[in-house]
């Protein structure tokens, strides 16, 4: 078998069609594609005069091409009285009833509107056609966030249309500093991607990095938020979320108030704020509505319950295993007597229900929610009552995975959850190598890995250092009450510090 070709070239040339713009060439390009439909008109209504209008099926509206199109070809009498040429300028100076008009030279271009919803207009026997959007603009309703619920704030939430999120950004911050860069990802899907940034409080370096990585994405098409995020990172080895998003408008534009940059993409239904630092993984939109100590509370317990998760298990199996004297008597002699008989030993008993409490979360997630409700309840049941009846786990290994699971629920952010939960297996791998100094160990490698990470030159713990070059904004651990809170957060290096009198 011949071996594969890795180095060839990208499998689309630029240009793409190349040749003059015609109404053969444009024919020629959707050869055999059913949805591609031709409309003759007259200018008009003279027989002598004839236009063609090509659109694809699906992607315009009818009602469009023939109230903003055909009615007044048909009926304006000024298009009777010049000749094709002049026509052809007047209708490109607003004689239809149509908002959007280009003119269009090149077959790509011309290509590229059809797939989008516009309809290009040739007159015969030129090199050019113009070009009106009379697209169907169809979009899933705005509704509620479901990974964000919001318990005491706004309702509604991103959508798939790029430019239903723009104007859920607008209506909130109807400045007019607020900035809108559009930008083409994606060889073959030509995904819109827009950069959004208030002008005079965002950092200049960081929305040009953000263009620049960007512009320099070369794939194919951007069909899912892993083809943002692993391009625009510079950390790929790590398994921690460096661009943070949320589905929540009211949260997006509290970031850009705080000087970050956002990125809205067409066909995903939430926003990314970046730079990202850990901070932002461990807040969520409630903590400014609800009382500042209240919010002081559930983010410092958030932080506690990372802990938690992370070193509970490994914690368990250094005591056990390596420093059995380090535990109380009382609960050393529960932990001796219900591991009596026990087969196992307790790295495999601790490993095991990792694995087991991983198996039933990913069931759980991909399963239809009625049955995945059902398979969690009766996979706890077995897992949980059977194995210790049956003597394959002790209690006290089942209590500490349930804490340790439990407690990493309570992270806002998913991504971050998941990468908590790999370093809690090599965490407990290394505490059954060496207990607590290789715990101590794991924990130091894991406090030097966050502290090598960085997104678009902030570092990923800048929340918790001035390490960024500026001063920090407010405390990282406690929210002061909002009227106290003069100052923007420094890891977001904004060009005007200041937020309030």
């Amino acid at each position: 078998m011949a071996e594969q070709k890795q180095d060839g070239p990208h499998p689309r040339r630029e240009p793409r069609f190349p040749g003059p713009l015609t109404l053969e060439g444009v024919e020629q390009i959707f050869e055999g594609c059913s949805d591609f439909a031709e409309r003759t008109a007259l200018l008009h209504n003279d027989p002598q005069r004839q236009v063609t209008l090509c659109y694809i099926n699906g992607m315009v509206r009818g009602e469009r091409i023939n109230d903003y199109l055909l009615r007044p070809l048909a009926q304006d009498p000024r298009l009777s009285a010049v000749s094709e040429a002049e026509a052809f300028q007047l209708l490109g100076q607003g004689a239809l009833y149509n908002l959007y008009v280009e003119r269009r030279t090149t077959l790509d271009q011309a290509a590229v509107d059809l797939t989008m919803g516009w309809c290009v207009l040739f007159f015969p026997g030129r090199m050019d056609a113009l070009s009106f959007f009379v697209g169907t603009e169809e979009k899933r309703a705005v509704g509620q966030s479901e990974n964000e619920p919001a318990l005491k704030g706004a309702r509604d939430s991103f959508v798939e249309s790029i430019l239903t999120n723009t104007s859920l950004v607008r209506r909130r911050l109807r400045a007019p500093e607020l900035k809108v860069r559009q930008h083409v990802v994606g060889r073959q899907s030509l995904t819109p991607a827009m950069v959004v940034y208030l002008d005079g409080i965002a950092d200049p370096d960081t929305v040009k990095r953000v263009e620049e990585k960007l512009d320099a994405i070369d794939i194919d098409g951007v069909e899912s938020a892993g083809n943002l995020e692993e391009y625009l990172t510079d950390a790929s080895r790590t398994p921690f979320p460096l661009m943070p998003f949320t589905q929540r408008p009211d949260r997006f534009c509290a970031g850009l108030l705080e000087g970050r940059v956002g990125l809205l993409c067409d066909g995903l239904p939430f926003g990314y704020l970046l730079p990202g630092t850990m901070d932002q993984f461990f807040r969520t939109s409630q903590d400014r509505a609800f009382n500042w100590m209240t919010a002081s509370m559930l983010l410092l317990l958030r932080y506690f319950c990372m802990a938690a998760t992370l070193l509970i298990p490994g914690l368990y199996i250094a005591l056990v295993t390596f420093h059995p004297e380090a535990i109380p008597v009382k609960l050393a002699l529960s932990i001796v007597a219900a591991k009596q008989e026990v087969p196992f030993s307790t790295v495999f008993e601790v490993l095991i229900m990792l694995v087991a409490f991983e198996v039933l979360q990913e069931a759980g997630l991909r399963l239809p929610s009625p049955i995945g409700a059902t398979v969690s309840i009766l996979g706890g049941l077995v897992v949980g009552n059977a194995a210790v009846e049956a003597h394959i786990v002790s209690p006290a290994v089942l209590i500490a995975v349930a804490i340790a699971g439990v407690a990493g629920y309570t992270m806002p952010s998913q991504d971050m959850a998941a990468a908590l939960r790999l370093w809690r297996f090599l965490l407990a791998i290394l505490a059954s190598l060496g207990g607590l100094f290789g715990l101590a160990m794991g924990c130091g490698a894991l406090i030097c890995h966050l502290a090598g990470l960085e997104s678009f030159g902030v570092p990923y713990l800048a929340p918790f250092t001035s390490a960024a070059g500026q001063e920090r904004g407010s405390p990282d651990l406690i929210r002061l009450p909002l009227p106290w809170m003069k100052w923007r957060n420094g890891a977001a290096r904004s060009a005007n510090r200041r937020n309030q009198r």
